[in-house]
């Protein structure tokens, strides 16, 4: 806890904020290319513009979240202090927004220089991500859970780049591979041995910290990062190999280990001291029952294939893990994050001579009641839309622009709040002497 106040180890407040400001405007792409695209859109998982929000959603907003985030976990939270955080931060940011914008691109129009150029600038942002982070993290002893999973996690975004970066070259024909099954490994893990991970190594410190929850229980700490990743590698290894069985065992494996994380966390925010719940731990909470839900399909999927397919399930699984898992819960990090970093640097400026305001005040309630309500409205919409796409593709995309713009509203106010109240500190720290010593 003492880390987490601790200005020394924070970073410049920039470096996270440059990429939680930019998630939401991909949020807002994704919104447009589905009121752009229509009904066709939800043809098929595999329509290009399908494959494009898709990305727009996992590397426009979702990567940009976890990234951020991970700048500011790193030090407060593993004592894993980033060399030159700030310039790290701008150089990764600036190879990963246009290489997002060009892989969608690329995979609308079928580009093989927007794809190749999106392999590139993927790939060195990532890759300078995580010789950044793997050197901060190398002295770190891995005998705590929540350090360990990072690390794991960390394995998992780069095993996800690599193959993310071979489609694309594949895509661009510069070599031939088995495109379905690459992309199924490539999907497991992104969404399991990177995403998942993450959250579930970031949930074993802010779930009891923020939410007032019981800890975790010991057995889940100590076991659960390996068995993700050991299930997931012998499971891509099954699918490689072409071993039916034992791959749809493991793919079972993964679906339970996801489900045991999704339901201890609701049990232990059924125990919660609060006395009644912030929109963070409604996020969560959305969050994980979304997780379980998409379980459920997924496990639907490998009993009954061929009727899975005919009842879209691949599209409602779609729709429940991007949007209603990982955009819920890491709009859920952002509101917590955010005013807790407003708040710090603020407090940090002032020098123990001047308060910063109350990270409530830093986003309005009502504003936070709102987004979450609209974020709530569109995720209904969207699977509406996976089932009945002629009904219900417009008013879900207007239903994502409104959310995803609510959260860029709500982001942009913090940081205005933030520069108000940083040059009043300044102006009051020139007007006010320091005390003498003695």
């Amino acid at each position: 806890m003492q880390a987490l106040l601790s200005f020394d180890q924070a970073p410049p407040i920039a470096a996270p904020f440059r990429f939680f400001l930019t998630a939401p405007v991909f949020a807002l792409l994704a919104g447009l290319l589905l009121l752009a695209s229509g009904p066709q859109l939800f043809a098929s998982r595999w329509t290009p513009a399908a494959l494009a929000l898709t990305h727009l959603i996992t590397v426009g907003f979702m990567l940009q979240v976890m990234l951020g985030a991970l700048i500011q976990i790193l030090p407060v939270v593993a004592g894993a202090n980033i060399a030159h955080p700030l310039r790290v931060a701008t150089l990764v940011h600036a190879l990963l927004a246009p290489g997002a914008l060009l892989l969608v691109v690329g995979l609308l129009t079928s580009d093989p220089l927007a794809l190749r150029l999106a392999a590139v600038a993927l790939g060195l942002g990532v890759t300078a991500f995580l010789a950044a982070a793997g050197r901060a993290l190398c002295g770190v002893p891995s005998g705590n859970a929540t350090i360990l999973g990072l690390k794991l996690a960390l394995l998992g975004l780069g095993v996800t780049t690599g193959l993310g970066v071979v489609l694309a070259l594949a895509l661009d024909g510069a070599f031939a591979v088995p495109l379905l099954q690459l992309t199924t490994i490539h999907l497991a893990w992104g969404f399991v041995g990177w995403s998942t991970v993450l959250l579930a190594a970031v949930a074993l410190v802010v779930v009891p910290m923020f939410q007032m929850t019981p800890a975790y229980p010991n057995w889940f700490a100590r076991f659960f990062f390996w068995s993700v990743l050991v299930v997931v590698a012998g499971w891509s290894i099954a699918e490689v190999l072409a071993l039916r069985q034992p791959a749809a065992v493991l793919a079972s494996g993964l679906l339970l280990l996801v489900t045991v994380f999704a339901a201890l966390t609701l049990h232990l925010q059924r125990h919660s001291k609060r006395a009644r719940f912030d929109d963070t731990q409604h996020y969560w909470r959305l969050a994980m029952c979304c997780a379980l839900a998409a379980c459920s399909l997924s496990l639907a999927s490998l009993l009954l294939p061929e009727a899975a397919a005919s009842l879209q399930l691949p599209l409602l699984w779609g729709v429940l893990v991007l949007f209603g898992s990982l955009m819920s819960v890491s709009s859920g990090m952002l509101y917590k994050i955010v005013p807790f970093l407003v708040w710090l640097h603020l407090q940090n400026a002032g020098g123990g001579r001047i308060l910063a305001p109350n990270m409530q005040q830093v986003i309005a309630k009502r504003q936070i009641d709102g987004q979450f309500y609209a974020h709530l409205a569109a995720l209904a919409l969207l699977l509406a839309a996976a089932l009945q796409p002629e009904w219900f593709t417009y008013p879900a995309a207007v239903a994502l622009l409104v959310a995803s713009g609510w959260l860029l509203r709500n982001l942009l106010a913090a940081t205005a709040f933030y520069r108000q109240h940083r040059q009043r500190i300044t102006s009051l720290a020139r007007a006010t002497p320091a005390p003498r010593p003695g």
